[in-house]
């Protein structure tokens, strides 16, 4: 077999040896599989190989867009001349556009081969340089090349060099690989997957695929009702507080919450012993200026009649005053409806002040809803706009109503910024009260599938970003 078999400082591997290189090649994979960065491994496997083989350089080299790239070499752990013009660069170059190895001095008899850069590279002094290709998964994954200046590389030793050849390629493609950003492999799994579905076969895939895509063009383009939920509470159309006329005592009550009233119904009253005894003080005094006024008047004085006369008319006044309290001493309902708050029963006798709220009334067949719109679904509310709504004491009905007027004041209650929005309800005959508490939906046209889904993220998204901008 030439020179590669009879120099006398050849590696020879003879099958005593076997097992010796089966632990090397086992070392090997222990040395890349040691570091990690691949840079590192790289080096280190080319020392480990030039201690091995008695090389004086060993470099090794990856494939990048359809060239090999310097990465390291067993001389140096920094990092390597990584331009095309390099003779190691152009070697490995060469030896992968050809898939084989490469051999110069060529002394065994093998079949012509392309050895330009290897001759370059071995020098005009001699040497021997030997260039073999790393494969993976069938493919050239980069280029390991060996100089020496003797002896010339045997057989054995070639069949050593190619046995770690074989391993490293796919151990130097899953280092490459973990070490890629993440963006660059999801950019590679697209195109994987693109290919497939634009190529031949693969018919499920395709059918999902394309199924997603029409659900969301039909999604993106179907127009869909878009309805504004939020809580809702019902209150009376009017609602009317009692108050206490004048300051007194609370003798009697005759309602509490709850209870349905006619208009004029006497509710509660004050104690008007009081108001009886000003009554009586003010009829004295009435009297008393009425004689006198006769008296002057029998005696002809005309400053004392005029003077008693005034007094007599201001005492008539106090006399009215007084008789206006007795009669609103007792409180009467304004209209028909039932209360909706207050219970006086558990303050009999209790003191009261005039402009104390005592009751509060409302009808019991006219409603208004109260919806409590999001300050983020604001902008598209209207008036006029139509909705339905359904309270927790009857989810088996819905009622509709419709937008009156918005509130522009928002209120800030329950970890939340909301609006009320008033809104007109057919609730007759229902047998509802004021007080429920549901969840009203309402009409705000039309959008997208897509826009319904995404909208309050998006605009989540666009308020958070506003606000982490400089």
């Amino acid at each position: 077999m030439g020179a590669y078999d009879s120099h006398p400082n050849a590696v020879e591997i003879s099958p005593a040896t076997a097992v010796d290189a089966a632990g090397w090649i086992l070392t090997l994979q222990a040395t890349v599989l040691s570091h990690y960065s691949l840079p590192d491994s790289a080096c280190a496997f080319a020392m480990e190989l030039a201690a091995r083989l008695h090389c004086e350089r060993i470099s090794i080299g990856l494939l990048s867009r359809s060239t090999v790239a310097w990465i390291a070499d067993s001389t140096t752990a920094t990092e390597p001349d990584r331009s095309a013009e390099s003779p190691v660069v152009a070697a490995m170059n060469e030896c992968y556009d050809q898939r084989s190895t490469v051999i110069f001095p060529l002394e065994m008899k093998v079949s012509p081969m392309i050895t330009l850069a290897h001759q370059r590279l071995a020098g005009a002094a001699g040497g021997y340089v030997c260039s073999i290709p790393m494969v993976n998964l069938e493919r050239v994954a980069g280029v390991i090349t060996f100089e020496r200046r003797a002896p010339a590389f045997t057989r054995a030793e070639l069949t050593l060099m190619e046995d770690a050849a074989s391993f490293a390629g796919p151990l130097f493609a899953l280092k490459r690989e973990a070490q890629r950003p993440w963006w660059a492999r999801l950019l590679d799994a697209l195109r994987a997957h693109a290919a497939a579905l634009l190529g031949p076969g693969h018919l499920r895939s395709k059918a999902v695929f394309y199924g997603a895509i029409g659900l969301l063009a039909a999604g993106s383009l179907v127009p869909l009702p878009y309805r504004i939920s939020a809580p809702a509470r019902l209150e009376g159309s009017l609602q009317r507080v009692i108050v206490a006329p004048a300051d007194g005592f609370l003798r009697q009550a005759n309602v509490r919450a709850g209870d349905k009233v006619k208009a004029g119904q006497v509710l509660a009253e004050l104690a008007a012993e009081d108001m009886q005894l000003e009554k009586a003080k003010r009829e004295s005094e009435l009297r008393q200026h009425e004689n006198a006024y006769k008296s002057a008047m029998a005696r002809s004085d005309r400053a004392q009649m005029v003077i008693h006369q005034a007094k007599a008319g201001e005492a008539q006044a106090m006399l009215a005053l007084v008789d206006g309290q007795l009669d609103r001493g007792q409180i009467q309902a304004p209209f028909d409806g039932v209360i909706i708050k207050g219970d006086l029963a558990q303050n009999l006798g209790a003191p009261v002040q005039r402009g104390e709220v005592l009751l509060t009334i409302a009808p019991s067949d006219s409603f208004r809803l109260i919806v409590e719109i999001d300050e983020a679904d604001i902008a598209a509310i209207q008036p006029g706009q139509q909705g339905q709504l359904v309270l927790a004491a009857q989810p088996d009905k819905t009622l509709a109503f419709e937008v009156v007027r918005i509130v522009p004041v928002a209120t800030a209650a329950d970890a939340r910024n909301y609006f009320d929005v008033e809104a007109r309800v057919d609730a007759s005959g229902s047998g509802l009260r004021p007080g429920l508490r549901g969840i009203a939906k309402i009409q705000a046209g039309n959008q997208s599938l897509i826009w319904n889904l995404l909208h309050k993220p998006w605009a989540w998204l666009r308020l958070q970003l506003w606000s982490a901008s400089p």
